[in-house]
């Protein structure tokens, strides 16, 4: 990344963060080349701590890229530290409201300006007891949809151990082993030309999640489970009664 281009409070903020996470953490990254240097990117990752976003922030750095992660659109109203995000270049998003439609049409135009647009598809650091992924929400395929941005799936193992979030507990000490791994993009181009239906989205974001599960496996080991428990089907017995 060309340093010229970041703005002070983005140099700032790196500065700051990046000294830290440096010692405290011992990383392996692997598939930086599968993050463009350029053009506006999708950057989809699993969600296991509280920790994510600063590991995450310094392996997209580190392979060239700014990462733009979106935030609840009430912490930037905060003040001094709203201020400094929107200088960072972090996107607010209002959730659960109409305004969540614009807040769509401000992650399509950071994606136009060649934005590296970080998503977190589950919404919310796992449920899953192990911390696989779990079924998630259909914003990152929405936007993918809207813009036809290569969607690259990013996984992380060891974030937990700096902060687990089953037992709340910040782990201080130097050095903590942390790996990231990034893929080529996902194959979204059956759906290229699809409306947006509810159908077509919950189908994209399987495959988004099924991958990030896939690649997970590959660097913590063990059997994921599934996504999500499908609905048991009806006995033959219990549709017979039903219909009589």
């Amino acid at each position: 990344m060309a340093r010229r281009r970041l703005g002070f409070w983005q140099r700032f903020a790196v500065g700051l963060v990046k000294p830290v996470m440096t010692v405290w953490t011992r990383r392996t990254w692997r598939g930086q080349e599968h993050l463009a240097r350029d053009g506006g990117v999708i950057i989809v990752a699993n969600h296991i701590s509280h920790a994510d976003p600063l590991v995450s922030a310094h392996f997209i750095y580190d392979s060239g890229r700014w990462p733009q992660y979106l935030g609840k659109a009430s912490v930037f109203r905060v003040p001094v530290v709203g201020w400094i995000l929107h200088r960072c270049r972090q996107i607010p998003v209002e959730r659960g409201s109409v305004e969540a439609v614009r807040s769509l049409d401000k992650l399509v135009a950071a994606l136009d300006e060649g934005g590296a647009v970080v998503i977190y598809p589950e919404g919310t650091t796992t449920r899953q007891p192990e911390l696989w992924p779990m079924k998630a929400k259909t914003g990152a395929a929405r936007l993918a949809l809207a813009t036809g941005a290569p969607v690259v799936p990013l996984v992380m193992w060891g974030p937990e151990r700096i902060f687990d979030p089953r037992t709340s507990r910040l782990n201080p000490r130097p050095r903590i082993p942390v790996t990231v791994v990034a893929g080529d993009p996902v194959d979204l181009s059956r759906w290229a030309d699809a409306p947006p239906t509810r159908e077509t989205l919950e189908e994209m974001t399987d495959a988004i999640m099924l991958r990030l599960r896939d690649m997970l496996a590959e660097i913590r080991g063990g059997t994921p489970p599934p996504l999500w428990a499908r609905p048991a089907r009806p006995s033959v017995e219990r549709r017979q009664g039903e219909a009589a």
